[in-house]
């Protein structure tokens, strides 16, 4: 998950809106929505659980608006040349094997693209970053590659799930560039794409990501640390209804106007 305890509200941040690697003007704010796992809420000490029915009307709320959830891939090209309009990012952190059982097909009904971001080093593993638990699968090798195979973009949360503003240089390193080394050989693919553990970052982090090859980086809220590999996210939870969802899409864009006006 991104953070230990994620705050429904967090996701405002100081990135620019102008497309990465382009000199493009700024454009309206891009809206990313963070989600985790897609399954049984009950047991959700860390609000990061929705439910595949929740999820479907959350969707459905989008569709309805005139707009449609893409990968972030898909997300920033478009941005790049100027055809954004209607378009927002859907994000899944860590890998979790619902991804493929839950959300896959709730996503393809309302014709939907997304961006998974995996744990490399945990591979079939569980959600051991967790002490409250409760125990989640994570995706398989197998399960990744499925994934892909169903045009859904695969990035990297890192190899194990480590705080990047509290690691050593070598697992900085295994951490960033190491876990784009295993995605590559595994889907064939160097992903595009990082998203910071816990949602912390730093200047270290940040350069960390830029070195290893990665054309952005995901957060949640970046603060200063803006640009292209500090972009800000709005969590997504199975509180959220469609009022709640209109108002997390206002105050982010309202936000992010206010961090873009001259000081």
């Amino acid at each position: 998950m991104a953070a230990p305890v994620d705050s429904p509200d967090a996701g405002a941040g100081a990135a620019t809106d102008s497309a990465p690697g382009t000199g493009a003007a700024p454009g309206p704010a891009l809206f990313v929505a963070m989600y985790h796992s897609v399954g049984d809420p009950t047991d959700d000490p860390y609000r990061v659980t929705v439910s595949p029915e929740r999820l479907d009307r959350q969707l459905h709320w989008l569709r309805r608006r005139g707009l449609r959830g893409v990968s972030m891939a898909d997300l920033l090209a478009a941005r790049a040349r100027g055809a954004g309009h209607g378009l927002v990012g859907l994000t899944f952190d860590d890998g979790y094997a619902d991804f493929v059982t839950e959300a896959l097909p709730v996503l393809r009904r309302h014709d939907c693209g997304a961006t998974l971001f995996v744990l490399p080093g945990r591979l079939g593993g569980d959600n051991a970053w967790d002490p409250l638990g409760p125990r989640k699968r994570l995706l398989t090798a197998e399960g990744v590659r499925q994934a892909a195979a169903e045009s859904v973009e695969i990035g990297s949360h890192g190899l194990t799930h480590v705080d990047l503003t509290k690691a050593d240089d070598a697992t900085l390193t295994s951490e960033t560039e190491g876990s784009r080394t295993v995605l590559a050989e595994l889907t064939g693919t160097a992903p595009a794409g990082f998203c910071y553990p816990y949602g912390t970052l730093d200047a270290r982090a940040v350069e960390a990501v830029r070195a290893a090859g990665y054309s952005y980086g995901c957060a949640i809220d970046p603060g200063p640390l803006g640009g292209p590999h500090a972009l800000p996210r709005v969590h997504i939870g199975q509180n959220d209804t469609g009022v709640r969802l209109f108002l997390k899409y206002r105050l982010h864009r309202l936000r992010r106007r206010a961090v873009q006006e001259p000081r």
